[in-house]
């Protein structure tokens, strides 16, 4: 199995930070924070599940450009194979 050996950006980890600091951030949010957060500087990748998430994500309308950013850095962190 290939591993992805991406990282969450510093840029991005400050703002999955922010979002989980912020009382009205969505469960979403905070969601795809938390796993933008746990890939920063680690062997980590997003599990497929997490996968399904941000895929869904990145095809609605319903999300803002903040969460589909978060969407799309938790996918670039995916599992190679899938």
């Amino acid at each position: 199995m290939a591993k992805n050996q991406k990282t969450s950006s510093s840029t991005k980890v400050s703002d999955a930070s922010k979002i989980l600091n912020d009382p009205n951030s969505s469960k979403i949010q905070k969601k795809l924070a938390g796993s933008v957060l746990s890939q920063h500087k680690s062997n980590k990748q997003t599990g497929s599940e997490m996968e399904n998430i941000a895929s869904k994500v990145l095809n609605s309308d319903k999300y803002n450009q903040e969460t589909k950013s978060l969407a799309g850095s938790v996918l670039s962190q995916s599992n190679v194979d899938r």
